[in-house]
Formats: C-alpha cells, sequence, structure tokens
C-alpha cells in the first residue's frame, strides 16, 4: 500500500508509511467507538417511566476523498460511515484512483459485503456532482477545497420532491495555517518544526504551515537558520530513500503555485528558491516545485490570505506576541496554527486567543494523531466534527429517544 501511495501521490518513504498508519488506526479507532452507539443507554432514574437514547444509520455515504491523504482519509471516512451502519460508495479523487481501489479490495475480502461498499471512480464534477445530488444519499463526506466545498453544501442544501430527508454533510476544507515563533522560542525546535510543518510533502497538506509569524527580536537569526535548514532538504525521486522533498501532484497544481510564486515575488522578497536537479522531472514524469520563501509579507498580502496548497512560506514580521495572535487569526481559515514559546503567559494566551481547530505548542502544525488530536476546524475550514475523535461517528448516525410509561396495569401476553 505505501508503494501506491509512494507512485500516486508523490508521497516519499516517510510519509507513505505514516499515511498508511494512520489508515489503520482510523480502523482500530471507530471500529472500537461504534458498539456503544447501538446499544440501548438509560437516560436518569425516573419513577414510573423509562427514558432511553440510541442511534441508527443515515442510508447511503458518498464519500469523496482527496488525492493529499488518498489512503489515510479516504480509509477514515469510509470505515466511519460502514461501521455506522451505513451503505457506502467511494469516489476517490481522480489523481489516486489506485489506492482507494486497494482499500476497498482490502476491506471487501475481510467481509465487506460488496453491494453494501461500492467503488466509483470518475470525474468529479460528473460523478461527484450526481452523487451529491442524488436524492438517496443521505450522508455527504467530504474532504477537499474550499470551492468544491460550498458547492456540495449549496448542493445538499436544494431538496427535490422524491428526498424524505435532508443530507448531512461533513465537509473539511482548506487551511492558511500559521505558526508563531515568539522571542523566548527553543530556535532548534522552532527551525526543523516550521521546515517540516511548511515542505513536508512538499506543502500539499491541509495543516501545512504557509505563514510564520515572527516577533521582531527573534525574526532575522530565525529566517537565516530557516532558510540554509531548508537548503539541506534532498529533492529527487521519492523511490530514492534518500528523498527528503517529492514531486508536487501535478502539472494543473504545479501551475497554480507558480502564479502564487510570482504574485510573492512582487509582494515580498525571494529568500530562497532550491534548484530542481537536472533531468529529474524528465526521469520520473513528475512536475517538481521546490521550497520556497518569502520574507517581507504582510498579513493584506494575497500569497498571506489565498491557500496555496505547495511548497511556498511567506515569512511575516511583528512587533509582539499580541500582534503575533491578531495576524494569525486574520484569515477565513481556522484549521491549524503552533506556537513555539517557553514563556507560560504566551502558551496560555495562545489557548485562550489563537482562533483554530488543532493548536500545537511548541511542536509543528501537522501530523495530528487518531484518538490523540481529533483533527478538523472551523471558519471556512470545515464544518464536520473532528476525525478521530470521540463525536466522529455521531455525524454518521441519527439519534433517537424512546420513553416508556411503566405505571402500567399488569400485563397482557396473550394479546
Amino acid at each position: 500500500m505505501c508503494g501506491i501511495v509512494m507512485r500516486e501521490a508523490g508521497k516519499t518513504w516517510r510519509e507513505a508509511d505514516s499515511e498508511v498508519c494512520e489508515a489503520i488506526d482510523f480502523c482500530d479507532y471507530y471500529a472500537r467507538m461504534a458498539p456503544q452507539l447501538f446499544e440501548y443507554e438509560r437516560l436518569g432514574e425516573f419513577i414510573g417511566e423509562l427514558d432511553q437514547q440510541f442511534y441508527q444509520p443515515r442510508g447511503v455515504c458518498a464519500v469523496i476523498s482527496p488525492w493529499n491523504f488518498p489512503s489515510a482519509i479516504c480509509c477514515g471516512m469510509t470505515v466511519a460511515a460502514f461501521v455506522t451502519g451505513n451503505t457506502v460508495l467511494v469516489k476517490p479523487a481522480g489523481q489516486t484512483t489506485g489506492i482507494a481501489k486497494l482499500m476497498c479490495e482490502m476491506l471487501w475480502e475481510a467481509g465487506a459485503p460488496k453491494d453494501v461498499l461500492q467503488f466509483v471512480a470518475g470525474p468529479g464534477s460528473i460523478i461527484g456532482s450526481a452523487m451529491v445530488r442524488d436524492p438517496r444519499v443521505a450522508i455527504i463526506a467530504f474532504t477537499g477545497s474550499k470551492g468544491v466545498g460550498l458547492d456540495i453544501l449549496g448542493a445538499a442544501g436544494q431538496v427535490p420532491e422524491n428526498q424524505p430527508f435532508v443530507k448531512k454533510v461533513i465537509c473539511e476544507m482548506g487551511g492558511k495555517n500559521a505558526i508563531i515563533i515568539d522571542a523566548s522560542a527553543d530556535l532548534d525546535e522552532a527551525v526543523l518544526g516550521v521546515r517540516q510543518s511548511a515542505f513536508g510533502y512538499q506543502g500539499q497538506k491541509c495543516s501545512a504551515c504557509s505563514r510564520v509569524i515572527i516577533v521582531d527580536s527573534a525574526h532575522d537569526l530565525f529566517l537565516e537558520r530557516l532558510i540554509e535548514s531548508t537548503r539541506t532538504l534532498i529533492i529527487g525521486d521519492v523511490m530514492d530513500p534518500a528523498t527528503d522533498f517529492g514531486p508536487v501532484i501535478d502539472a494543473k497544481a504545479a501551475t497554480e503555485i507558480n502564479r502564487y510564486i510570482e504574485i510573492g515575488k512582487k509582494e515580498g522578497k525571494l529568500e530562497l528558491a532550491q534548484p530542481i536537479p537536472e533531468g529529474l522531472a524528465e526521469k520520473t514524469g513528475r512536475d517538481y516545485i521546490a521550497p520556497h520563501i518569502f520574507s517581507g509579507i504582510t498579513r493584506d498580502h494575497i500569497i498571506a490570505q489565498e491557500e496555496i496548497f505547495g511548497p511556498v512560506l511567506a515569512v511575516m514580521r511583528v512587533k509582539d506576541f499580541d500582534e503575533a495572535l491578531e495576524v494569525a487569526n486574520a484569515t477565513e481559515y481556522k484549521l491549524t496554527g503552533a506556537v513555539y514559546s517557553r514563556k507560560p503567559s504566551n502558551l496560555d494566551k495562545a489557548r485562550r486567543e489563537f482562533r483554530v481547530g488543532n493548536l500545537y505548542l511548541n511542536r509543528g502544525s501537522t501530523g495530528a494523531l487518531v484518538g490523540r488530536q481529533p483533527f478538523g476546524g472551523f471558519g471556512m475550514s470545515g464544518v464536520g466534527s473532528k476525525a478521530g475523535g470521540c463525536d466522529y461517528l455521531l455525524q454518521f448516525v441519527e439519534p433517537r429517544a424512546i420513553c416508556e410509561n411503566t405505571m402500567r396495569r399488569g400485563f397482557a401476553p396473550g394479546l
């Protein structure tokens, strides 16, 4: 499975291995969390009354998964729908159909009926659109871009006469994530954390750091060290174990990332643009864009506001920690964020005021673990509950309550 992730998605071995481990964690975690949902839970102890609550499946679930985590996210959404008793249509991104098909084959081999779990490949604009609008689909589990997510939400809100329910949409979208570096930060840790968060999997994670906000007194030294550390990343074929940094997903993505790089050159100062090894693209048949670091970026600049989904990092200088929080919060996305600080009062303030779904203190902004860091944001980052968390499965079921008057006058078992 790791090999297919590497081939299709362009992940290094380390990234692919971590993702497959996450897919396994989703299977184990949701399998353990599901059974109690369908047990009758008594609510209180009231004389003459028996009150109970339980859950029931919603129906057909359309899983529309992204290419950047073709194993973990696709598997997580699929098994969440499956263990809660729903039938599932798996529609993966066009770039990574192979890994989704392999996942379905594994589930079929494990005993999942083929008429309950079905694999549906095809263009999102045709197949995905039809699934979202089909009156038989009760749940839509989507992870992807803001534009597609908002279109799904709008389409799901249209209720035809032959549809007997309101569709449930679990929608996880993008991010414009920031890492704050204050004057007390351990720069040895911060440099490596920002580098991995910004350039791991070529910056193609919704949790990736695309803004690093640095308090003035730490700015110059941190930037210098970050640039030199990033230079050491080995750009190459992901099949080579020495490679740190691989290709972007496809030519369309490369074109869009390059457009933002040109914008960045106008808005700030290009501090680093790594060269691509000669002949690498021809050898691998893939599209490469090296890590790019821009300094002098302010909160109003385009590359500080719009999701780029590539290896482009905006470096922003602020006067103090309060301004850093203000700048960090100044986007429509509210997914992940991180703070490097050894000052307890700053960490406490970040807990209260850094408004993101997943906040990390003294570590990078990527790499959420199932059951430990339930993942998901708000604002324009999503409307679903947190994947890998205790309440995620509640999105796939309907609650029911039953009240029985137990002050009856005898029994009538023979009637």
